[in-house]
């Protein structure tokens, strides 16, 4: 049997090559009963930048594996305009943490923005088939990116945890014979 060599690693890119904010001004077909704008259409612009910067750090198509610690600190109105802003994290073989944050500012006002939200999401890089593919190492640059990308491997120790105390305790039911 020939043995395939080891794939050359990927470069290394910094946290600034696909750092990107995405803006949009909140309507009223944006808003909840309540008048505010509704928790889901942030969601979903939190999603998009994230995916546009896993997209840009991994070179191609990135899937969202799981958004977690999702937090709204402050409603956002009608007339709001809405930046979010989006940075790799932290990266794995085939995935990567993006870090995202949620502020918000009056249309019409000079006013400084303040931050409504934040998001971590996972994302998994694929290629054409849909399979896992690699991703290149995060290059934090500065002070903030390397607390970010501490705080992210956090994060990561903590999933992986959870998950596997999950699967034990499915396991332990199954065994006893408790279905689900």
């Amino acid at each position: 049997m020939i043995e395939q060599p080891a794939p050359e690693p990927l470069p290394g890119k910094p946290t600034s090559a696909s750092r990107t904010t995405l803006s949009h001004i909140m309507t009223a077909s944006d808003t909840n009963l309540l008048g505010t704008v509704h928790g889901g259409v942030i969601m979903k612009l939190v999603d998009d930048a994230a995916g546009a910067v896993a997209g840009r750090h991994s070179g191609g198509p990135a899937v969202t594996a799981s958004m977690d610690e999702m937090a709204f600190l402050e409603p956002v109105h009608v007339g709001d305009l809405v930046h979010v802003k989006a940075q790799v994290n932290w990266v794995g073989r085939s995935s990567m943490e993006v870090g995202v944050r949620v502020l918000a500012e009056r249309w019409n006002e000079s006013t400084p923005a303040t931050q409504v939200g934040s998001a971590y999401l996972v994302f998994a890089a694929v290629d054409a088939e849909g399979k896992p593919r690699p991703v290149p190492p995060v290059i934090p640059e500065t002070e903030r990116d390397k607390r970010r990308y501490q705080e992210a491997q956090i994060r990561r120790t903590h999933r992986l945890a959870r998950r596997r105390a999950i699967m034990e305790l499915r396991a332990k039911r199954a065994a006893e014979g408790i279905e689900d």
